[in-house]
């Protein structure tokens, strides 16, 4: 299976924007950069919506089928583990292993002894083009990073064969994710990281580490943009210099889990990834579910008094909907409008100050957010919420196809 050089996850909370999304990526393909959809979905979002596996794949394949799309593409299970892996089997064929969990747990003395053994051979540092400061291969070294990761990579390798052993090998592209914790992974890490994934015979096609920043539910990147350069040209060196080193797959690649709109540090991945000629996975995650609330609301009446109600429900319930997103929403409380205020409002002006556009006078992040992680009041509406989804959805769909291929495709990809 091939996940193309380029490839980018499309959140899509209630199924019903694959078209949209696709239609982006399908203008980006006629610019000349092929870009390999992943629909991504997670089992907190399916329980959250009382969805199942089944539909992410059914949208995928029909948007694929109707638009004529006839580049590879997939359907991701995302952030899963052994506990939920199962529900995903038979529909999905990406899997993101996520471990992070098992970050810093303790591993047996007969596995870090192994993980030292299996290092020997690289000496006693090792030199990677473009990088200044050599890695150092000490005792101490290999202590310390075995402390930190070799559990959850041995927890990557039990996941990762338990799904071959359903869907045999190569019928599947395979991810290995440590994003959600809340110290970053350094270059230095990245390698013996690498070098675990290796020694687990993981063929992980993509990578996605936690880099220096705050990375927060659709709002930008908030953090030292230069040192987030320096670490992101790093890692994708770090990469190469382990794909030909440790017998990984040559189409690894860097995949950022970027919480949706990170465009200020777009143009850098975008320079870098150019610079060295390399590929990229960005997953977007919720943007689509916002884009639909924005149609909803310039669509008219009826859809404006949804998106108010929404908005109302979910600072009735902000505790409830934020706690399971708490360490990547950054709300100011101060900022945001009663909801009898916003009741006023026209849906233009409930637009402009959900629509991420940075200098927009109306733009609200803190507004932003909160309806973010409000999808659970969405879902409680059913089909007072989804019959609009289908009643307006020409309005909708071209928020969704605008928001990929404006703000996130074209910056990304200098389209």
């Amino acid at each position: 299976m091939n996940l193309g050089k380029y490839s980018f996850g499309v959140g899509d909370r209630f199924n019903h924007e694959g078209e949209a999304q696709l239609s982006a990526l399908i203008t980006a393909t006629s610019e000349g950069v092929e870009v390999t959809p992943v629909w991504n979905k997670s089992n907190r979002e399916h329980n959250i919506v009382h969805s199942e596996p089944i539909g992410t794949r059914l949208e995928a394949d029909a948007a694929v089928n109707n638009l004529g799309w006839e580049g590879s593409y997939f359907v991701d299970a995302d952030h899963i583990n052994l506990s939920n892996v199962d529900r995903f089997i038979d529909y999905a064929d990406f899997f993101t292993l996520d471990v992070a969990m098992y970050i810093g747990n303790e591993s047996s003395q007969e596995d870090v002894v192994a993980f030292k053994k299996s290092c020997s051979s690289l000496g006693s540092e090792v030199n990677i083009p473009g990088i200044p400061e050599p890695i150092p291969i000490s005792d101490e070294q290999l202590e310390e990073v075995a402390g930190k990761y070799l559990a959850a990579i041995k927890e990557a390798g039990k996941i990762y064969r338990h799904i071959e052993a359903k869907k045999g090998a190569g019928n599947f592209v395979t991810e290995v994710s440590m994003d959600e914790v809340e110290a970053p992974q350094t270059p230095v890490d990245m390698f013996f990281i690498l070098k675990m994934i290796a020694d687990e015979n993981i063929p992980a096609e993509t990578i996605a580490p936690k880099f220096t920043g705050r990375f927060n539910k659709g709002v930008d990147y908030v953090g030292d943009v230069d040192q987030f350069a320096k670490e992101f040209e790093q890692d994708v060196l770090v990469i190469d210099y382990a794909v030909k080193t440790f017998g990984l797959p040559e189409n690894l690649k860097l995949s950022v889990h970027s919480g949706s709109d990170k465009f200020t540090i777009y143009p850098v991945m975008a320079e870098i990834i150019k610079k060295h000629d390399k590929g990229l996975h960005v997953k977007t995650a919720g943007t689509t579910w916002l884009e639909e609330v924005i149609g909803l609301a310039i669509s008219g009446e009826e859809g404006l008094l949804v998106a108010n109600a929404i908005y109302a429900r979910a600072m009735e319930r902000k505790e409830e909907l934020c706690a399971p997103y708490a360490d990547v929403i950054d709300i100011d409380e101060s900022q945001l409008p009663p909801p009898e205020v916003v009741a006023g409002w026209t849906g233009e002006k409930f637009a402009n100050t959900l629509r991420h556009i940075p200098g927009h006078p109306d733009y609200n992040p803190n507004f932003r957010q909160l309806i973010h992680v409000g999808y659970k009041v969405a879902a409680e509406m059913g089909e007072n919420y989804t019959g609009l989804l289908k009643k307006y959805d020409g309005v909708v769909g071209s928020c969704v196809e605008e928001n990929i291929y404006d703000r996130h495709l074209k910056r990304l990809f200098n389209l």
